[in-house]
């Protein structure tokens, strides 16, 4: 400790008003440089303090598959001190650091931690992009140009998220931007033609941004020399006051409509109303006010048809949720048609611990393939696949209640 003492006069004793502009960016990032020297670990928002001016990528080795191959973890770092974590292997959102109303630093979504199941089971996909197809397509099978496909039936008899061999699964390489003052990481995969049954080389790339207003920005490209079904999207679980009960979160779901499914959970093609059921998120109400309405399981699965005038492509709002002790509130901003509400059990008896979270899956419908009628997810040769999803943080300063 006696380091200070000899620090602090030195620094404080010019006057002019140059000196004092350095002093204030200087002096943060000293001391906490001086208490780690002396053994002491700063407080997250001492840290953000000393950080404050810098918007920065920062590399670590995460892991190592069970086949050898090594992990790359980037955490980006705003000028406010949010955090975003991304690691190669999946290109996982592996944590997300953002204030509360108190200016407190937390994850809110769920923590992945290096491990061989892990890396062989994907993490249970959290944080992970999906594809090359996500959600379901009935029978594991569909028809383009005249020509049967046939996938591996990886949920029941259906295919789920791409297959075994999914997006998640698999290491990416990553690229780091050029500009310093960019926190952001481009991953890119290449899917072979015939990778768990899908036509085409399909070349996908994802680029995580973290904004200064706290806003995690998910752009997705992709292009094929074969036409092929393309869904991509982001498994991340969230909850904004983490380690508590998610069913008390107020949700709104900017949709009115939804694809309706049958005891597999693949759309029949009907597209149904919302209101007055336990589906109806048209204005906020906590998560789990409605769940006794829900099937055995009592956890939302279901595709939201978001709200947007027809051909519309441009960023619309999808979902809000706020966790009123915290005031962390989010908002999820997407270019695509459909969101996939997913939870934790939402049950009356089932343990606070499980009822833990929920993922906002931005998406084309399930099983569009099957479905003329919906949003078409075919990538041609020549007219690649482009997608945007943002995830925009702030708070309330004063706390709320959801309805019940």
């Amino acid at each position: 400790m006696h380091v200070l003492p000899r620090l602090v006069p030195t620094l404080f004793s010019p006057t002019t008003n140059a000196f004092r502009r350095l002093r204030s960016r200087i002096v943060p990032c000293l001391i906490v440089v001086t208490l780690l020297t002396i053994g002491i670990r700063p407080t997250a928002s001492a840290a953000s303090r000393a950080s404050s001016d810098v918007a920065a990528v920062q590399t670590s080795r995460f892991g190592r598959t069970p086949d050898g191959v090594d992990v790359e973890q980037f955490t980006l770092t705003n000028r406010h001190g949010a955090a975003a974590s991304v690691i190669t292997f999946g290109a996982t959102l592996t944590e997300l650091r953002v204030p509360d109303r108190d200016g407190n630093f937390a994850n809110v979504v769920n923590p992945v931690v290096a491990s061989d199941e892990g890396f062989q089971r994907g993490f249970s996909q959290s944080g992970a992009v999906i594809g090359r197809f996500a959600n379901r397509i009935a029978g594991a099978r569909f028809t383009l140009d005249g020509r049967e496909y046939v996938l591996p039936a990886n949920n029941g008899k259906n295919h789920i998220h791409g297959g075994r061999k999914n997006f998640a699964k698999v290491v990416w390489e990553a690229r780091r931007f050029a500009n310093p003052q960019l926190a952001a990481i481009e991953l890119r995969y290449r899917s072979a033609d015939g990778e768990e049954g899908f036509p085409g080389n399909l070349v996908t790339t994802v680029t995580y941004t973290l904004t200064d207003e706290n806003t995690v920005r998910i752009d997705y490209h992709a292009t094929t020399d074969k036409p092929t079904p393309v869904n991509l999207t982001n498994h991340a679980y969230f909850n904004l006051a983490p380690g508590s009960d998610v069913r008390g979160h107020p949700m709104q779901l900017f949709a009115d409509r939804y694809t309706v499914v049958d005891a597999e959970l693949i759309p029949t093609g009907e597209i149904r109303g919302v209101r007055g059921g336990p589906l109806d998120f048209t204005r906020a109400f906590a998560l789990g006010a409605r769940a006794t309405e829900l099937p055995p399981n009592r956890r939302y699965d279901h595709n939201f048809v978001i709200n947007r005038p027809a051909g519309d492509t441009s960023l619309v709002r999808a979902a809000r949720v706020e966790e009123t002790d915290l005031g962390r509130i989010m908002e999820v901003w997407t270019t695509e048609p459909g969101v996939q509400l997913y939870t934790s059990p939402l049950g009356d008896r089932v343990p606070n611990e499980r009822a833990g979270f929920y993922c906002l899956e931005t998406q084309h419908f399930p099983d569009s393939v099957n479905h003329p009628h919906f949003p078409s997810t075919i990538v041609r040769p020549g007219q690649p696949y482009r997608s945007t999803t943002e995830f925009r943080f702030s708070v309330d300063r004063k706390s709320g209640k959801a309805e019940n």
